[in-house]
């Protein structure tokens, strides 16, 4: 509910254009860390939250989490990570938010900015993952690991979006709301499937 509370708000402070001197503020201190390995580290962690690699990744996954006898975990992941593009392309079309201009001559995306689907998609896909991986597992500072380093791949991938300037900050933080928003829809359809079951 915070999380739905939080992306409504920030929808409705960024469509009357309330939150450009935070976004500017922020993008400009990050762009003054800049530096050439900073920004090649970038360059390559910013594809992994790509909705079109973390969806292809989770059919990939599909056939060795099935062949575990874990199809429900296969079939958990898809939905989420599917969903997640199918809601943030929803989420774009609805604000139209234009893009700012990107940094190091990074090219600049075709869709709209907010919010940023690198980060809406790679939260729901990393948490998704981190709670089935973590799901079997008995030892908590295994799972507090994993979990920890779920969390720190979806920052980094929010933070390259951030620094390469294909977004502004909200469209990030927005991004990580709505994903919080889908896993727990996804996680009460999934509940409510398994008590039908009986």
């Amino acid at each position: 509910m915070a999380a739905l509370l939080l992306l409504a708000w920030l929808a409705n402070e960024v469509s009357e254009g309330e939150t450009l001197g935070f976004d500017n503020f922020v993008r400009d201190t990050i762009h003054s860390w800049a530096s050439p390995p900073l920004t090649a580290a970038m360059r390559i962690v910013t594809p992994l939250g790509s909705p079109r690699f973390v969806i292809l990744l989770s059919l990939i996954l599909i056939w060795p989490l099935a062949r575990m006898g874990r199809k429900r975990a296969a079939l958990v992941l898809t939905a989420g990570a599917i969903g997640a593009e199918l809601l943030n392309e929803l989420l774009k079309l609805l604000f139209h938010r234009m893009r700012p201009e990107p940094f190091f001559g990074y090219a600049e995306p075709l869709s709209y900015s907010f919010p940023s689907g690198h980060a809406l998609c790679s939260a729901c896909f990393y948490g998704l993952l981190a709670a089935i991986e973590t799901s079997r597992m008995h030892s908590r500072t295994a799972k507090m690991l994993v979990w920890a380093g779920a969390a720190c791949f979806a920052v980094l991938i929010g933070f390259s979006r951030v620094y390469l300037g294909v977004h502004y900050p909200t469209d990030v933080i927005a991004g990580y709301a709505a994903a919080i928003v889908w896993v727990g829809a996804l996680r009460a359809a999934y509940g409510v499937w398994l008590r039908r079951r009986g």
